[in-house]
């Protein structure tokens, strides 16, 4: 994704911004999964390139299959340009392709995962049907794994958790979902700008980052205009802490962030 520069960030704006970021990401694990940690990993189709690599290394290091999920959805193009800008990928031919397609020529092609570990689904165009049709590739191909790693860009790995859960209800085969966003994004700021830490390549611009998660509490929030049981019932339900919620209303109330993404068209 094309990175610009964001100005400074009070510390207050700035803390409530990794609050949310952290719980949002949703990393159940202390140090990068080990090979018996899962039978299977699923990784949800995203242009943030550090999770596509988190992904495609655990993969190649264990002998799991790597299930691969998405379409053409709403922010593929942004898929499209992560690619184009990346100094090894670029090479992959995008233009009218899926999501899953494109990240497996990364797993097989730049990672040397075998053809035969990688499964793909390639029709899905959100969220809901990321976890619907991986569910229905899994019946077909007889795939009952007790442990599965779920991967997604780190802003909706939560709510992706929640939503495989919601597809799974009832399942008889519903493996323990283990949730792993390959990496946490944080934001720090110097006296002029604010950036990613540690230094990371193939992210969001700040700005598209802080309103994907700004987003994301409306959808998660379990009552009539959410996503939960309570409202349009996509996902399972999720306890939200005081303290995400506390973050939240911070950051939408903030009218010198709500100026600076006004300023981005966002």
């Amino acid at each position: 994704m094309l990175t610009t520069t964001f100005p400074a960030l009070q510390a207050t704006t700035l803390n409530a911004i990794n609050t949310l970021g952290e719980w949002l990401a949703h990393n159940e694990f202390a140090a990068p999964p080990a090979v018996g940690d899962a039978d299977m990993i699923i990784l949800a189709g995203n242009a943030v390139i550090p999770t596509i690599d988190a992904a495609c290394e655990l993969a190649v290091n264990t002998e799991h299959t790597l299930l691969i999920t998405g379409g053409i959805g709403h922010s593929t193009t942004f898929l499209y340009a992560a690619i184009a800008k990346h100094p090894r990928y670029n090479t992959i031919p995008t233009t009218g392709r899926a999501e899953a397609a494109i990240i497996k020529d990364i797993a097989i092609q730049f990672w040397k995962i075998p053809a035969e570990k990688v499964l793909t689904e390639e029709k899905s165009t959100n969220c809901g049907e990321n976890a619907r049709f991986t569910h229905l590739l899994m019946q077909e191909q007889n795939l009952t794994p007790e442990r599965a790693i779920i991967i997604q860009d780190p802003t909706m790995q939560r709510r992706t958790v929640a939503t495989f859960e919601r597809v799974w209800q009832g399942d008889t085969h519903q493996p323990q979902w283990r949730s792993w966003p390959g990496f946490v994004p944080r934001l720090v700021s110097n006296e002029t700008q604010t950036t990613f830490g540690p230094d990371k390549k193939g992210l969001w611009p700040v700005e598209r980052y802080v309103s994907l998660a700004l987003g994301e509490i409306p959808r998660i929030r379990d009552d009539a205009n959410g996503y939960g049981p309570q409202g349009r019932d996509f996902i399972a339900h999720v306890d939200i802490p005081l303290a995400v919620i506390n973050a939240w209303e911070i950051l939408a109330n903030d009218a010198a962030l709500a100026q600076l993404m006004h300023e981005r068209g966002l």
